[in-house]
């Protein structure tokens, strides 16, 4: 590539008296360097109008002849040496420069005294003179600042001193390009029992660069996960008239559909296995930011800022930082269950979407939006909910068993099974998707037709949990000395975890936030059955009652 910079050659960086020396050099010079041989009479000649010797006048046609015709050709040079030069001896230099780096170009922050005593020490020792302080200040002065600023201070305070550049480019089409990312909410919600405080929930949100609209987001109590990507995206895609109809919300939102990308950070939810593979099967390319550059995710950074913004005009609010909030008890004040938080987001989104946006010139991201709509089409949407959310659970591989799938101590089984636990030995290990909110069920893939089948318990009467609560348990049995973890003993150790936290939750925060988040991961009625399970037959008068078995052999 060529070198497009153009060099400054001293028009206007020479001082006048420079300058001027050039402009009456070229006056003189400039005839001579014209002449194929310059004699030494008209060399003495110019010498005498310039006050400078004769040798000098030939050095000068020599530069003038060798440059570009022009002033600058002439322009004297400067003095490189005397005060402020490098004219301290090689040792003394090397001192310096690593008394810089070890001790001047760190986290401490030493002081320039402190460096300097330090450097004064060195010298003394090896019987060399000392610099003066202001010769090892020229030299702090003339170190990279962003440098000095990353070691001193770290890269957070050094990112003021460098460029912006390297900008994603610019898109234009709906969904072309989607920032996805993670907040703790600013605000404290509370239990729909007790109505008492249990903490912060976390936002993951979603904008589209093009139109700035927010196709989906999710709020929950669960710290940041896969999950959470893939519940977010799941939301992006679906129509929100039905999920605005749950949340008994009055709002139009009509954005939605699959993402061509999404531009994320480098948090490892998003680079799971999970949703990198989830993606694939849907075409959404995932592209990261450059680490250390927050900045390059200045959309979804804006969006995540305008929505807590919003957060700190609801009682319980925590603002932005400590000093913001002041002397406001957060705590005492907040009323707002995590479903309500929900609808108030629902709403309040709603709302951002008919506001003008600086980054839009002024227009609204819902006309935007419709006006993209109406040139290329709505972007594509899904229709199953479940289906689209399966492929971005977490993965996990089992071999088949004749009792079915063991997870975490954990039997799955359903009659749908059987054709492979016939020829299991010929299949290789099976790839299942399990939602870490509720582990009654996971989706076991199809070696053939590639179509995900829902397995639920083995043993039906056992209750859905989450896999924190399931951790817990197993933690719980191992700290009391069980070297095996069976299924009976871990769900158990589960009820009576539960029997605890609900009898607790009337005194505990922490206790009343692990109700919540039980409840509000209780799934919804699953949508497939693996089994039908017929009515009992009545019985006729005067027969004996059918009594259950007692034993249930496990083939």
């Amino acid at each position: 590539m060529a070198d497009d910079s153009v060099a400054e050659r001293g028009v206007l960086t020479a001082d006048g008296t420079r300058w001027q020396l050039a402009v009456r050099r070229a006056e003189v010079i400039g005839r001579l360097a014209v002449l194929d041989r310059v004699s030494v009479v008209a060399a003495d000649q110019a010498a005498a109008e310039l006050g400078v010797t004769r040798r000098r006048v030939y050095t000068l046609v020599q530069r003038c002849r060798a440059g570009d015709g022009l002033v600058s050709d002439l322009l004297p040079g400067k003095s490189s040496g005397g005060r402020g030069g490098e004219r301290l001896p090689a040792e003394v230099e090397t001192i310096v420069r690593t008394v810089l780096r070890t001790r001047y170009l760190t986290r401490q922050r030493r002081t320039v005294a402190s460096v300097c005593r330090e450097i004064d020490r060195e010298c003394k020792a090896r019987g060399l003179r000392p610099p003066s302080r202001a010769a090892v200040v020229r030299r702090i002065t003339k170190l990279d600042p962003v440098k000095v600023t990353t070691a001193r201070e770290g890269r957070d305070a050094a990112r003021v001193r460098q460029s912006a550049g390297g900008v994603p480019p610019p898109v234009a089409g709906l969904l072309e390009r989607v920032q996805i990312d993670h907040t703790p909410a600013d605000v404290i919600v509370v239990d729909e029992h007790h109505r008492r405080p249990i903490g912060r929930p976390y936002v993951t949100a979603a904008v589209d660069e093009a139109t700035r609209c927010v196709p989906g987001f999710v709020v929950t109590l669960e710290a940041p996960s896969a999950t959470s990507v893939g519940l977010c995206l799941a939301h992006m895609t679906i129509d929100k008239r039905a999920w605005l109809e749950r949340l008994d919300v009055q709002a139009v939102w009509p954005m939605s559909g699959k993402p061509l990308e999404l531009y994320v950070d480098n948090a490892s939810e998003f680079k799971s296995e999970a949703l990198r593979r989830g993606c694939e099967q849907h075409g959404i390319r995932i592209d990261y930011r450059l680490p250390g550059q927050p900045h390059f995710g200045g959309v979804v950074e804006r969006l995540i800022g305008t929505m807590m913004g919003m957060l700190h005009e609801l009682p319980g609010t925590t603002f932005s930082n400590p000093r913001e909030r002041g002397d406001y008890d957060s705590t005492a004040k907040a009323v707002l269950t995590l479903r309500e938080l929900h609808r108030w987001l629902a709403l309040a989104v709603a709302c951002y979407h008919g506001e003008p946006h600086n980054g839009l010139g002024g227009r609204t991201p819902a006309g935007v939006w419709t006006e993209r709509v109406g040139e290329s089409g709505p972007p594509k949407t899904v229709t199953n909910e479940t289906a689209f959310l399966v492929d971005f659970l977490p993965v996990i591989r089992r071999s088949l068993t004749r009792t079915g799938f063991q997870v975490d101590h954990v039997q799955y089984y359903c009659d749908a099974l059987k054709p492979w636990i016939a020829r299991r030995e010929r299949l290789d290990r099976f790839v299942l998707r399990r939602d870490p909110r509720d582990i009654s069920r996971i989706w076991a893939l199809d070696p053939t037709s590639g179509e995900y089948l829902e397995v639920p318990y083995r043993t039906w009467s056992r209750p859905a949990i989450s896999v924190w609560e399931h951790t817990a348990a197993v933690a719980r049995l191992r700290e009391r000395g069980r070297a095996e973890v069976d299924e009976n003993a871990l769900f158990a150790m589960v009820d009576q975890m539960r029997r605890i936290t609900d009898d607790a939750a009337a005194a505990s925060r922490k206790a009343r936030r692990t109700v919540e988040r039980r409840r509000a991961n209780t799934p919804r009625t699953h949508t497939t059955a693996a089994v039908a399970v017929p009515a009992p037959p009545s019985c006729e008068p005067g027969q004996a009652t059918a009594a259950p078995f007692e034993v249930i052999e496990q083939w």
